[in-house]
């Protein structure tokens, strides 16, 4: 493995940002704290070849190349990390490498682009039902039945507003923001506690069932309150979804790097042909029963993205009329340093307390 001076050593110490030095065979000799973080390190070499492909570029042509790069963000590749790879050739057939993190960047700009359009369409029907209702409620104040019927149905409208309104917010909220800038220690079994608690009274309303089981003592690393909206909107669905005196299961199990979170319920289910497509925001597979619910479409959309953030995904199976199972997969947290595999070249001011998602 080659080495670096202690000038140069001195240089990197003080660098922001993410920073490698490799050699030629894409070996890492020096990376930051946030090399580990963004897992582009594995086994003590650079983890994408599209990163490697820049230092020896640089090398080759004797000059600094700058690159964007985009690959799948571990463990799981679901997501997407958008890269700006700087690569510089140093001495001894050595490169630098400067990368800066664009995903939120970018992952806002998409924000806001879809923002306007998507929110603007799904406005016009309970605006519009309200109009309507405020204008029948004028014409029938001679009549007090017909008066209490739609000042009820003015009620019902504005609160599916007030919910899509909020929906709108919490997914803007989700898709914008890293959490793993703020993420900490959390306890799937606490996550699980929280959410049916969440649902408890709906659920008891209907008399159904919430049983919870599974492997326990399992953490996790992330934002606790996406995590835990994203499990509140599967178990609210199952809920919702299912037919009175039925029963929804939780179930937790617990691999090497990776922690399943299923929701199993007796409900509606959903035919396959919909499957593809109810993670996409605003898509509702019963349009008559997710009014009837109270739903958005925004539920499922706000889940996927919470657990790609987090560098996991969720996944569903169905059967129409006999039941979904919605599993939240997320990278499980063992408590260690971000070295990747513990086989991370040395690394520059490492805190001994940083911690590792596996």
């Amino acid at each position: 493995m080659g080495s670096i001076s202690p000038e140069l050593e001195s240089v990197l110490s003080v660098l922001g940002g993410v920073v490698i030095v490799c050699d030629k065979t894409a070996s890492v000799i020096r990376a930051s704290p946030g090399a580990a973080h963004l897992r582009l390190i594995r086994r003590g070499r650079i983890a994408f070849d599209e990163i490697a492909e820049c230092a020896a570029d640089s090398q080759v042509a004797g000059k600094p190349v700058i690159r964007a790069v985009t690959v799948r963000r571990p463990p799981l590749r679901k997501g997407w990390l958008d890269l700006r790879v700087r690569a510089v050739p140093l001495e001894g057939a050595l490169s630098l490498l400067l990368i800066d993190d664009l995903t939120e960047e970018n992952r806002v700009a998409a924000v806001r682009r879809d923002f306007i359009a998507n929110v603007s369409h799904e406005l016009k029907t309970p605006v519009g039902a309200v109009s309507l209702l405020a204008e029948a409620l004028e014409a029938a104040t001679d009549d007090p039945e017909a008066v209490r019927h739609f000042a009820k149905q003015l009620q019902t409208e504005a609160g599916r507003l007030s919910q899509l309104i909020s929906d709108v917010l919490d997914l803007s909220r989700v898709q914008g923001d890293d959490p793993m800038s703020h993420a900490y220690d959390l306890s799937v079994d606490a996550l699980v506690a929280g959410a049916v608690s969440y649902v408890t009274a709906a659920a008891d309303a209907k008399g159904i069932a919430i049983v919870v089981g599974g492997d326990h003592d399992a953490h996790v690393f992330g934002d606790e309150s996406q995590l835990l909206a994203a499990l509140r909107n599967v178990l609210a669905n199952a809920v919702a979804y299912s037919d009175t005196s039925t029963r929804v299961a939780v179930a937790v199990r617990v691999g090497e790097s990776i922690v399943d979170i299923d929701v199993k319920d007796q409900g509606i289910g959903i035919p396959e042909p919909e499957l593809d497509r109810i993670f996409e925001r605003f898509y509702r597979v019963d349009m008559a029963r997710s009014r009837a619910t109270g739903g958005t479409g925004l539920g499922l959309s706000i889940v996927r993205n919470v657990c790609r953030n987090h560098g996991g995904d969720v996944k569903v199976w169905s059967v129409a009329n006999e039941g979904s199972t919605f599993t939240i997969q997320l990278p499980r947290y063992n408590g260690q340093d971000p070295a990747d595999d513990h086989d991370l070249a040395p690394a520059m001011a490492v805190p001994s307390d940083q911690k590792e998602l596996t």
